[in-house]
């Protein structure tokens, strides 16, 4: 009996030092101490790399660029921060998320440029456990999408209740926004721009097991088990696919067909089940991340068309 429950015992360490390893690699960020906000960074990997020198100056130019900086509470008591870049007043907004471990300047820096181009604002936030905001715990868009719901309800008491929003997002920021617009809205959110989401944090997760070649049946439910015990929440408790089945503002979907880390057929399942005015660009030959860096005219032009005139002010350089 003594030596049945000493192996029940070391197999209960053993799960749970699996499920907390899982957890550090996928959901945990260390204290950033020593991050310097006036490094350039850029994301890694080679299919990034004919696009970098652009990247960078998209960067140093939003650094010159005037800017306003604002910090919120999230619902669990962080210290969100963002910068605003104006184009006019009373122009429309973009609410700007980024991607997985990344930052608002190194994801969307070329967001401020296609914002201005088009006739909008720009409000780009770190998103929870990322560049100038706290936090410790990536939950792939399950807290996320409370957090971007904060920022919305900030800028339409910040800026007006005349405010415009576009939700936009990138990667897992793409997941966030189009959690939150499963979510009730206000009036002043008038559409979603999602480029290159996920369908769901169950299945991205899977996909990146796939990728490292791991068993999926056996290495998955340890991550998932990681974030309960450990981050608090449940991978499956919502899903950017789920959400745009209650969404009912319109979401333009962007993706590139060459995109190896979120296939692009997970786009295109959020499109699908999309229930309200939506619309799908595949951009050919893009990478993950890469759409706007490879077509920004046709991307511009998909946002115009889309959106319409009511989405930007006059800007005859964006013509």
């Amino acid at each position: 009996m003594i030596w049945c429950l000493a192996g029940l015992a070391v197999l209960a360490l053993v799960l749970l030092g699996v499920s907390y390893g899982c957890f550090r690699m996928a959901f945990y960020v260390p204290d950033r101490e020593n991050w310097d906000p006036e490094t350039i960074e850029t994301p890694e990997g080679e299919i990034y790399d004919p696009y970098r020198e652009n990247m960078e100056k998209w960067i140093r130019e939003a650094r010159l660029l005037p800017q306003e900086h604002f910090a919120i509470r999230s619902f669990d008591g962080l210290t969100l921060r963002g910068k605003f870049y104006e184009y006019a007043p009373g122009a429309p907004i973009e609410l700007m998320v980024h991607g997985y471990r990344g930052t608002a300047e190194r994801d969307l820096s070329g967001g401020v440029q296609r914002c201005l181009k088009l006739g909008r604002s720009a409000l780009l936030v770190d998103q929870r456990a990322s560049g100038s905001s706290e936090g410790n715990v990536i939950t792939f868009g399950i807290r996320e999408h409370r957090d971007c719901l904060a920022w919305v309800d900030f800028m339409v008491s910040h800026f007006g209740p005349e405010v415009k929003i576009i939700l936009t997002g990138i990667s897992m920021g793409a997941a966030t926004v189009m959690m939150a617009g499963g979510e009730p809205l206000p009036a002043n959110v008038t559409g979603i721009l999602a480029d290159c989401g996920y369908s769901s944090p169950r299945e991205i997760i899977r996909e990146v097991i796939r990728q490292m070649g791991l068993p999926v049946g056996l290495s998955y439910p340890f991550v998932r088990l990681g974030a309960k015990l450990f981050g608090g929440f449940d991978l499956e408790e919502n899903s950017p696919r789920e959400a745009m089945r209650r969404c009912k503002v319109p979401v333009i979907f962007f993706h590139g067909d060459a995109d190896a880390y979120v296939p692009c057929e997970m786009s295109v399942s959020c499109y699908e089940a999309c229930a309200s005015r939506k619309k799908l660009v595949i951009v050919s030959g893009a990478g993950h991340g890469l759409s706007y860096p490879v077509a920004p005219e046709e991307y511009r032009a998909a946002l115009r068309e889309f959106f319409g005139p009511e989405a930007s002010v006059d800007n005859p350089a964006s013509l």
